[in-house]
């Protein structure tokens, strides 16, 4: 008995479909036949930057939602037929891209009934990644989640970067879930503004205002600056000024969601980085 899978064959190059050994479920992993399967900005990257690809040929696509397929020793929260959604912790010949794929069990949710296959796969990675740029990024605990990555800090006030992205707006409401009182700025296009508002910001800027400091700085308490920046989209690459919004005497915290291989990190900033690879996850 064999699948299909789809083999990127090097960096830049062309995906060839390939028929291989089902794969069989090791303690602790669940294999899923998926019924919807997301394309993240991180799967283009990985087939022309090779992002975190270790090696080639590689099966790309790092989430889905489908029906369990079999389950491997240990597991006891899923069975075959059930219905789910998760994060592919992708190795070489691991990804969503093909007929069946394997995950850890922890990595798996049930999905919603209310929700379609679909619309389930969009929702793993934006919130694992909007969940570790909060609590690893910038170090705010979050309920829920067991610790965070070194002593937790209250801020006042945080800038999210791309708020209407996937990551952006599950940050936006992570943020406000832990940080209740908390000035949440957040930058977008109109046109998501009042959905935006609806999920936990304070205030919503236009996208050019990440050009222009004294904007930023205008919606900050007492227009002193922000204590923190969630770039959720690389936009600081276009708009390097955005760090002069952080507050002159404040943490200076940055976290980036690493969506482009050429960012630099400035210095005199506590800033984190993470990838869609480096994500952890709580039991």
């Amino acid at each position: 008995m064999s699948i299909q899978q789809l083999q990127a064959l090097e960096k830049g190059g062309s995906l060839l479909q390939v028929k291989v050994p089902i794969p069989k479920p090791g303690d602790n992993e669940v294999c899923i036949r998926p019924r919807a399967v997301s394309l993240n900005p991180i799967d283009w990257k990985n087939l022309r930057f090779g992002a975190t690809v270790n090696a080639w040929p590689a099966v790309l696509g790092i989430e889905g939602a489908g029906i369990v397929e079999s389950v491997g020793g240990g597991v006891a929260a899923f069975k075959p037929g059930d219905e789910v959604m998760c994060w592919v912790n992708r190795s070489q010949f691991n990804g969503a891209f093909q007929d069946i794929y394997t995950a850890q069990e922890a990595a798996i949710a049930k999905k919603p009934a209310s929700l379609s296959f679909e619309e389930a796969t969009s929702l793993p990675i934006g919130y694992l990644a909007a969940a570790a740029a909060v609590a690893v990024g910038l170090k705010v605990a979050l309920p829920g989640l067991s610790k965070t990555d070194g002593a937790a800090v209250s801020l006042q006030s945080v800038l999210v970067l791309g708020g209407s992205s996937s990551v952006g707006s599950a940050a936006v409401q992570l943020l406000r879930r832990a940080l209740p009182s908390a000035t949440i700025i957040t930058t977008s296009s109109a046109a998501h503004h009042t959905r935006l508002k609806d999920l936990g910001a304070t205030e919503c800027l236009e996208r050019s205002a990440q050009r222009n400091v004294t904007a930023l700085r205008a919606f900050s308490p007492k227009g002193a600056g922000v204590d923190a920046i969630l770039d959720a989209v690389g936009a600081i690459i276009d708009a390097p000024a955005v760090y002069e919004a952080l507050r002159a005497d404040g943490p200076k915290l940055y976290s980036l969601v690493i969506t482009r291989p050429d960012i630099q990190l400035p210095a005199g900033i506590q800033a984190t980085s993470k990838s869609s690879q480096k994500m952890g996850y709580s039991g």
